[in-house]
């Protein structure tokens, strides 16, 4: 079992539209079998840190799932939207060691 993080820090004062794009994002991702399983924002630390977080049995279903999206008119078109609401990213995978 896999979990992949996709780490977006969006720019100052863009946390309400990016909240309002995400609930569109989520609907597409839902429709084409993507996820996230949960999402997750900052307490303390990076303000305006938003993270998308997955499980996956392999990293092939997570290329698989990736492949969904970016294959995908609709998902290219909201991710389009988004990408200007983020300041940076990064993306972190990690293997469950134990649950």
């Amino acid at each position: 079992m896999i979990v992949v993080r996709n780490v977006f820090e969006l720019k100052f004062g863009k946390a309400k539209e990016a909240k309002v794009l995400l609930t569109e994002g989520f609907a597409i991702a839902k429709r084409l079998g993507m996820g996230p399983d949960r999402v997750l924002a900052d307490v303390t630390g990076t303000f305006y840190t938003i993270v998308l977080e997955n499980e996956f049995p392999t990293l092939a279903a997570f290329e698989e799932s990736m492949a969904k999206g970016f294959g995908n008119k609709e998902w290219e078109a909201w991710y389009q939207k988004f990408v200007p609401l983020v300041e940076s990213g990064h993306r972190e995978i990690f293997n469950v060691v134990q649950q």
